[in-house]
């Protein structure tokens, strides 16, 4: 069977695998939270399939995104990093990823997680979009915007409001899958149960 799906996948089946499996799916998880964000901010200039294919290479060089483990590289994990050909070797957004874990441990102390520090742009619930086209899906919103100005004032880069759009896309705070993909309605449902989960 023909599956429709949104008009940015291409052909890659790694690509499609992560359409069809994660993008637009509700993630709660502190460390996934900060893969994806650290991944968003690797795009840019790049594209997304580029990063897909450094993922494993990510989560090795940067010892499965524990934020608490990054937070504390030194100059020697710098290097190393910089020396690895399975991440984007650019000296900005590895400083980056650095400084946002740290970024994430303060929110911790403050909020008790990143996931309820960063949940809390949607109230806590999936935004359901209902766009017909891919024409009609905006590089960022007016949450993104307040998003990346809040990120950023708490020390965190890379997180312009394009990259912080992006990251709720990809981690489920907003659905926009088109109406036509396969998956728009599975992850609305998802999105429901997401939804129930928080609720007093």
């Amino acid at each position: 069977m023909t599956r429709t799906r949104c008009a940015w996948v291409g052909s890659d089946p790694l690509y499609r695998t992560y359409h069809d499996e994660e993008w637009g799916v509700p993630l709660h998880e502190d460390r996934r939270l900060f893969e994806m964000l650290v991944l968003e901010g690797a795009q840019a200039g790049l594209s997304w399939l580029t990063i897909l294919r450094k993922r494993e290479g990510y989560r090795r060089a940067f010892h499965g995104f524990d934020p608490e483990r990054v937070a504390a590289y030194d100059q020697a994990d710098r290097q190393r990093l910089l020396g690895d050909a399975g991440i984007v070797r650019n000296r900005l957004k590895i400083e980056a990823a650095i400084r946002n874990a740290q970024g994430i441990l303060d929110i911790r102390k403050e909020f008790g997680s990143f996931d309820s520090f960063i949940w809390r742009y949607v109230d806590h619930c999936p935004r359901q979009n209902a766009w017909k086209s891919l024409a009609e899906l905006p590089a960022r919103t007016e949450l993104s915007d307040q998003m990346s100005k809040d990120l950023q004032q708490r020390g965190f880069s890379f997180v312009d409001s394009t990259i912080c759009y992006a990251f709720m896309q990809a981690v489920g705070m907003v659905n926009d899958h088109t109406l036509d993909c396969f998956r728009y309605e599975p992850v609305q449902r998802l999105a429901r149960r997401n939804n129930s989960a928080v609720l007093p």
